[in-house]
């Protein structure tokens, strides 16, 4: 049983949130960068996440894929870090809750959207997340009085929802709401944030290189 976390990652990808969730907790860690056309799809990996795609995360002998998994997993593992409620703190459930509405109804709606695959509004009970409007006023609904999900408590869930928030503000596929920019704010100036930001721009800026 390997104590040793490997990161499996490409820094122009969702690996951002999981390699900001490792800067968070500040545990060492080795980064194994993928090629989404290759080494991803290679046999190696692929017998780690046979959906070839990353974060990835292995340690203490066991696999974790997917980013809200990911965030939730290195939480507890390293308690220390206090980046998650104890499991008698009543806190524990809305911690749960608005890391997995982030990782299912958010995630959802803003895909559908992008892609212009949102039910028409007589079918969108049938869907998760209901409708693209009312995910987004659940979403900033979890936001409360801040500063953060839980209010003081920073957790993994705002290192996972928080993603969701600057990624769609970014790319302009959630609305531009004062809450939602208040705490995008709040999130991207936290040194971890920036240590993370600042290791895979640089990745980006060597691929860029290499390939030039």
């Amino acid at each position: 049983m390997s104590e040793e976390i490997v990161f499996y990652t490409n820094p122009m990808s969702r690996g951002r949130i999981a390699r900001w969730m490792l800067e968070e907790v500040g545990q060492p860690y080795r980064t194994v960068v993928l090629d989404f056309a290759t080494t991803m799809k290679a046999p190696d990996y692929l017998a780690l996440n046979p959906m070839g795609k990353v974060p990835g995360l292995t340690h203490r002998g066991v696999t974790v894929t997917e980013c809200a998994a990911v965030c939730a997993y290195l939480a507890d593992a390293f308690p220390e870090a206090g980046l998650a409620p104890a499991p008698t703190d009543p806190l524990r459930g809305p911690y749960y809750r608005w890391m997995f509405f982030a990782a299912g109804p958010v995630e959802a709606a803003v895909t559908a959207r992008s892609m212009g695959l949102l039910p028409p509004e007589e079918k969108a009970r049938a869907v998760g997340y209901g409708t693209f409007d009312h995910m987004v006023d659940g979403l900033e609904t979890a936001l409360g009085d801040g500063p953060w999900l839980l209010g003081e408590q920073f957790t993994a869930a705002d290192v996972y929802v928080g993603s969701q928030i600057v990624w769609g503000l970014m790319f302009k596929t959630l609305p531009e709401r004062p809450s939602f920019q208040a705490y995008a704010a709040r999130l991207s100036s936290r040194p971890a944030a920036i240590r993370a930001r600042e290791i895979d721009d640089a990745l980006i800026a060597e691929m860029k290189g290499k390939s030039a």
